[in-house]
């Protein structure tokens, strides 16, 4: 089954992903700028795309950078910062109409590109550094994007969960750094950082649409300019097992209390058994017909939610449910009884044969967005891969009850949050 059309190269520094498809109206570009994940400079790159998106040298305001997008038919960018196991992830992103399907035949493919180039590469300057009004108001937007997560209480259980269990660790830190470190960030100091940036992080650029691989080599070559010194490469390292499991409480003002669990599974998306995790996840809490969803949610009525969900990279399987706080105890008790379940290989080949088709159906309807497709291959080659897509569904259709079994004894729990509700709230 031929999923895509894909070739890679190396283009000045930069590594180069096309997937030529007729499948879409637009060209979607992503440019994703990998750098270690480090407490030091967490905040520096958290802000830095936004600071960059403000202006360039040729368009110096965001509102001249918008309107230059409506020339472009309507085109819309946007950026985004993220962890993927040790690494951060800056992504710029572009999507513009495809010039085959406009009467007037402009180079919006060049124009794109250039564009995406100059906002990395050639951003608005004062005096040699960055604009002061910029970063003060990105830095007013990031201390709110920092601070939302306290309105969001699924989010706010899962990031302390990630803390307890990462602590001394800067996979700990949300991928927009830290309210007072991003407070003191000056012009200058994030200039400097910036040039430190262009010359060490990992450079991925991914155009998906109705394009050739020559052209798209034609226009990297013609547009970035090779800035890279010395490029800084580095793997991910698994999150380890503890002796003793740890069970952190906390109270808060709020009517459903949180009960999110975190577990090693010493498995990575490097790993060969990687396609088993994703039918246990499945079986386990990822899908409806799963055992957290069908015993903790529906039978025993413990949960208004009961999910699970595995980090690829850092090698963790997190549970999330929303539960009364009288059914602390049944909820984990009950978890607890369903990971056993998995452990004995309790499940029959009916369930697992399920479990694969969505996991099919899963991957495909990823595939059925420009960003999906993206994101998904991005997600593999950060991961130190280089698998076609094609093998991925072969690979899960491959995986056996014995292999599951074995996946699910890997697990081991870590860490048990509960974000209960203040008696009279």
């Amino acid at each position: 089954m031929n999923l895509l059309q894909y070739k890679n190269s190396e283009i000045n520094g930069i590594k180069l992903h096309v997937i030529t498809t007729e499948k879409f109206k637009t060209n979607s570009i992503t440019l994703k700028v990998r750098g270690k994940l480090e407490e030091d400079t967490i905040s520096y790159r958290g802000i830095l795309p936004y600071v960059l998106q403000s202006g360039t040298q040729d368009l110096p305001t965001n509102g001249e950078i918008r309107r230059k997008l409506e020339e472009l038919y309507g085109a819309t960018f946007f950026v985004d910062v993220s962890k993927k196991g040790d690494s951060h992830v800056m992504s710029f992103s572009i999507d513009i109409a495809n010039e085959k399907y406009l009467s007037n035949q402009s180079a919006l493919l060049n124009e794109a590109i250039a564009l995406i180039s100059s906002i990395w590469q050639n951003p608005y300057l004062e005096n040699g550094s960055f604009s002061s009004k910029h970063l003060e108001t990105q830095k007013r937007s990031q201390i709110q994007r920092i601070q939302s997560i306290n309105d969001d209480k699924l989010k706010y259980a899962n990031q302390r969960l990630v803390e307890e269990m990462f602590k001394n660790d800067p996979y700990a830190l949300l991928a927009n750094g830290k309210t007072e470190a991003v407070k003191s960030i000056t012009a200058e100091g994030l200039y400097q950082y910036y040039q430190t940036s262009l010359q060490q992080d990992l450079i991925d650029l991914y155009i998906v649409g109705d394009v050739s691989f020559e052209q798209c080599q034609a226009l990297v070559e013609e547009n970035f300019k090779n800035t890279s010194v010395e490029q800084k490469g580095f793997d991910t390292v698994k999150a380890s097992a503890i002796e003793s499991p740890q069970e952190v409480i906390e109270e808060q003002k709020l009517n459903q209390a949180k009960l999110h669990i975190g577990y090693t599974t010493d498995v990575s998306i490097q790993d060969p058994e990687y396609f088993a995790l994703q039918v246990f996840n499945g079986l386990f809490g990822g899908y409806s017909h799963s055992k957290l969803f069908i015993n903790v949610r529906e039978k025993n009525s413990l949960a208004y939610y009961a999910a699970s969900r595995f980090e690829s990279h850092k090698s963790i399987l997190m549970v999330m449910s929303g539960i009364a706080n009288e059914n602390y105890e049944k909820a984990t008790t009950i978890i607890a009884e369903q990971l056993e379940e998995m452990r004995k290989g309790n499940f029959t080949e009916e369930e697992i044969a399920q479990t694969k088709l969505v996991i099919k159906n899963s991957l495909l309807e990823g595939m059925d967005t420009a960003y999906g497709i993206i994101e998904t291959l991005f997600n593999d080659h950060a991961g130190g891969n280089e698998r076609a897509i094609e093998e991925w569904i072969p690979a899960i259709e491959k995986v056996t009850k014995e292999e599951i079994i074995q996946v699910a004894n890997k697990i081991k729990l870590h860490t048990t949050y509960f974000l209960k509700g203040q008696e009279g709230a």
